[in-house]
């Protein structure tokens, strides 16, 4: 089990823990009430720092309810936060893009993370064939 070093900003915030104590991932909660106007872009602070382990970086992203509680949007879609950043002063941020006004209050969720392992270095090997079927589409479904 790795051990991650964390510092909160704020007492006014839940402890992190799992998400329902089953999931892998776990939430991250606003630290500060924020009001947005639709069109509004605001940093919204999640009142925590951490020391990742080496090698380790977090996926941060919505929940699959922040757009229909909060109407609002993540704008780089899928957040990384990588072990360099890590001092005291360097807390975790949202960056959101609201599409409707809306307020978001202290302590709720609104997005969560997971921990994973940098990718592997790997060598692209260039050539003309790939030996696989060409389904000839988009995704799963093929269809263009």
């Amino acid at each position: 089990m790795e051990t991650i070093r964390i510092r909160y900003f704020t007492d006014k915030i839940d402890r992190l823990s799992y998400i329902d104590d089953r999931s892998d991932w776990i939430d991250l909660r606003a630290a500060a009430d924020v009001t947005l106007k639709a069109g509004e872009f605001r940093l919204i602070p999640l009142g925590v720092a951490m020391k990742l382990p080496e090698g380790y970086e977090a996926h941060v992203v919505p929940r699959s309810s922040t757009f229909k509680n909060f109407g609002i949007i993540q704008t780089n879609h899928f957040g990384i936060i990588d072990e360099t950043y890590c001092g005291d002063g360097d807390q975790w941020y949202f960056p959101a893009l609201a599409v409707r006004d809306t307020q978001i209050r202290i302590n709720d969720r609104i997005c969560q993370f997971r921990i994973m392992k940098h990718q592997p270095r790997i060598h692209f090997e260039e050539t003309e064939h790939l030996d696989g079927e060409d389904r000839g589409g988009f995704g799963s479904t093929g269809i263009r």
